[in-house]
């Protein structure tokens, strides 16, 4: 109470003492005076911060003619990296159109849905502006947009992302300001011709007219109304709004569209309801052909340059990149050579073993896919008329032998890496090699089961855990019960058993009984699966004991990559295909280094590299040898019925793998033919005889290198003759001590195999 009384004397004071009051008006005038200083210095600051602000906003402002005269696309080039260029990317898919040859209720649609007072602002619609920022304020959000048609245009000559706020905050007052300038220098309709032959409305099509053929194959100016709602509908988000991905959001956006028509008078409600009782029919996507000698890996690359454009904020199809790449082309040409050569024969010889007489279901089902895959049916609304065009092209004798060519047609993936660096320095990724359509890369968009290519991961992990190449197993039946409750029970190919096999024996023979055993005894399931994913298999890989015999599905990317480790002495190094990125200008915008990681020992790599150096010179990867006699190891695969046939090769310096067989997984081999060792591995024989011999490629002799840690003793030896082995030192070493070297020959393989001194037992 007694604040208050003091409050009131005050304001009685001052209105009734007049020295009272002019003390304090003194006073305030001192404040002032005492900080006039300060406010002028903050004021030039203002002004000059204002004055340069304001300058480096026009002084950045692109020219308007960019909108009339766009500059042309720069086209992306693709290097190998020997130096040739691989192929070029560019946008084709860009016309234009003048706004009289489009139908008048287009041009009514856009302005009704996107700018109602066109005709009535200068480039900014300021009622507008402060409509969305209260609406914005009030819902915390920034959704509620304000860009006027003459905006929207303006951006295109502002098409670099912004890396900061002040960026963003300058590309505004800019856009605002090119909006004036194209309202001064334009009329209406040349600014709403301007804006619908630039505008971007998905899948790489720019403008009205390119966006007319590339969802409905006509020109703009026979679009119907309830095609160009729907391509008006697209402005707002090419992606979300995508009617081959997304229709129902496509046509819930074209509906809006239609209200907008209704709304503004355009059209009658009668006519909107007929308007949006016709689903218009989108075209499928135009498979665009690549061609050159790689053009399964350029399609690769296209789609990662895609992946990274907004992170480095360009454009893969006009900004003129370049683009080096670690194929080397010389390569690449032995790889298409060595593809041809064997299956132009090889699918000579399965067309004449194949009968569709035996196999009408799955002749039936690939007849019905391509029927339904094709225009003239997905044209059709009704299930009668669907049916009606099955029944009538079921008989088409033409259709039919086509369908029976292509699905017989033997596929191919191929892949060579230096296993050094991870580069992937070949790819094959069909049978089209020379030109494809966008489709399957065989190399990285299959998998597959690897069938006895994946062995070399169990006898990684039994080497791995102390067992010597020479340790025995049964060749003998073993039932397994399977998690679904099915017994496995698996056989060899030829369906032999008895007697003992060493692992070495085994995998260069490819005896299954044997590996199973080895994943039962002394490779744990779960440890080869870990063993595998370590180097290199990305797919999933179930813990269970079939894995020996390569159930699990696997790329031949991945595959390949993994054996990598082998003649890199243990370590694994991630494939990579990009080397450099830079723009038109040479700068630098993403360079790629190998990731590498160690993932087996020295010595355990050495000793697979051995083994597998059997399975090419003695085993099932013998078909090399009749092409090539340099140093090298690798294993066959081949899956139930010679579905599919595998082999993975490597030399010192290269890493080759490739898959051989059917799209449609139903259509097998049938013969032994299939085996990889026939199917597949000649191919890599032919690309190793064909690189190696190259002058212009110049690679050196070279031995897989033996590291400190192996020697070779006589403690391994087969029980019926002394054979010298490879064996980690350490072991030779423990076994030298304990027996007389005359005497570790059968005593010690007895040892070894009866369990009563087990490797496992052992403290190296």
């Amino acid at each position: 109470m007694a604040k208050e009384n003091y409050s009131s004397e005050k304001m009685n004071r001052y209105f009734n003492d007049p020295l009272y009051r002019q003390s304090l008006l003194q006073q305030g005038r001192g404040f002032f005076k005492d900080r006039r200083n300060v406010v002028i210095i903050l004021t030039v600051a203002l002004a000059i911060l204002g004055i340069a602000f304001t300058f480096h906003v026009v002084s950045g402002m692109p020219s308007l003619e960019k909108l009339e005269n766009p500059q042309p696309e720069l086209a992306t080039k693709i290097i190998a990296e020997d130096g040739e260029i691989l192929d070029q990317l560019f946008y084709k898919n860009r016309t234009r159109v003048s706004l009289n040859q489009l139908p008048r209720g287009l041009v009514e649609a856009l302005i009704a849905t996107e700018d109602k007072q066109y005709y009535n602002h200068w480039g900014i619609h300021l009622e507008r502006v402060l409509k969305a920022a209260v609406k914005n304020i009030l819902s915390f959000s920034l959704r509620e947009g304000a860009s006027t048609i003459t905006q929207q245009l303006s951006r295109n000559l502002y098409l670099k992302p912004d890396r900061h706020v002040f960026d963003k905050i300058t590309r505004k007052f800019r856009e605002l300001l090119s909006s004036i300038q194209i309202e001064r220098n334009f009329t209406k309709d040349e600014i709403l011709e301007l804006y619908l032959n630039v505008s971007y409305f998905g899948r790489q099509a720019y403008g009205i007219e390119a966006a007319a053929q590339t969802y409905f194959g006509k020109p703009a100016s026979k679009l119907e109304p309830a095609e160009y709602t729907l391509l008006i509908g697209i402005l707002k988000g090419p992606s979300y709004y995508d009617p081959l991905n997304h229709l129902d959001r496509a046509m819930n956006r074209r509906d809006i569209v239609i209200g907008q028509m209704v709304k503004d008078g355009l059209v009658t409600a009668e006519s909107a309801e007929l308007i949006r009782a016709e689903v218009p029919v989108i075209k499928e996507p135009e498979a665009e052909y690549r061609t050159g000698i790689a053009p399964h890996f350029v399609e690769m690359i296209r789609r990662e340059l895609v992946r990274k454009q907004q992170q480095y904020g360009f454009d893969a199809l006009r900004d003129g990149l370049r683009v080096y790449t670690t194929i080397d082309s010389r390569m690449q040409k032995h790889a298409i050579q060595a593809i041809e050569d064997h299956l132009n024969y090889f699918q000579t010889a399965f067309d004449s073993a194949w009968n569709w007489k035996r196999y009408p279901e799955i002749l039936k089902d690939n007849i019905d896919k391509t029927i339904k895959e094709s225009e003239q049916y997905k044209k059709l609304k009704t299930h009668e008329s669907r049916d009606s065009l099955l029944q009538v092209m079921r008989a088409d004798s033409a259709l039919i032998d086509t369908v029976k060519q292509l699905a017989k047609t033997i596929e191919v993936g191929f892949v060579a890496i230096n296993p050094h660096n991870g580069h992937v320095l070949a790819m094959v990724g069909g049978k089209n090699f020379r030109s494809f359509k966008y489709g399957l890369n065989h190399v990285t968009q299959i998998r597959r089961q690897p069938g006895s290519a994946f062995k070399p991961f169990v006898y990684t992990v039994a080497l791995d855990n102390g067992y010597p190449a020479c340790y025995e197993l049964l060749n003998q039946p073993v039932t397994i019960p399977m998690p679904d409750g099915t017994r496995w029970t698996p056989s060899n190919y030829d369906l032999s058993i008895g007697g003992k096999y060493t692992l070495r024996e085994a995998l260069k023979k490819s005896i299954n009984l044997v590996t199973v055993r080895a994943i039962l005894e002394i490779a744990p399931a779960k440890q080869v699966a870990q063993y595998a994913k370590r180097m290199g298999i990305r797919s999933r890989i179930p813990a269970y004991e079939s894995i020996a015999l390569g159930s699990v599905e696997v790329s031949p990317l991945e595959l390949t990559s993994s054996y990598c480790v082998f003649p890199n002495e243990g370590v694994h190094v991630e494939p990579i295909s990009i080397l450099r990125i830079e723009d038109k200008d040479g700068n630098v915008i993403e360079e790629n280094r190998p990731e590498k990681r160690e993932v087996l020992s020295k010595e355990t790599a050495y000793l697979m590299t051995n083994l597998m150096e059997g399975a090419v010179n003695e085993g099932t990867g013998t078909a090399i040898r009749r092409y090539f006699y340099l140093p090298a190891a690798g294993k066959t695969g081949t899956t139930n019925d010679y579905g599919d046939a595998w082999f993975v090769g490597f030399t010192p310096q290269v890493v080759a793998g490739v898959w051989v067989g059917f799209d449609d997984g139903r259509i097998k081999f049938g013969t032994s033919d299939g085996q990889g060792g026939r199917a597949a591995a000649p191919i890599i024989g032919k690309f190793f005889q064909q690189t190696y011999e190259n002058p212009d490629l110049d690679l050196p002799v070279e031995y897989f290198n033996r590291p400190d840690g192996i020697v070779q003793d006589t403690i391994c030896v087969d029980t019926k003759k002394k054979a010298r082995e490879w064996c980690p030192q350490k072991m030779t070493e423990l076994f030298n001590a304990k027996y007389p070297i005359g005497l570790c020959d059968k005593h010690t393989s007895a040892l070894w195999n009866e369990g009563r001194e087990t490797p496992s037992k052992i403290n190296w």
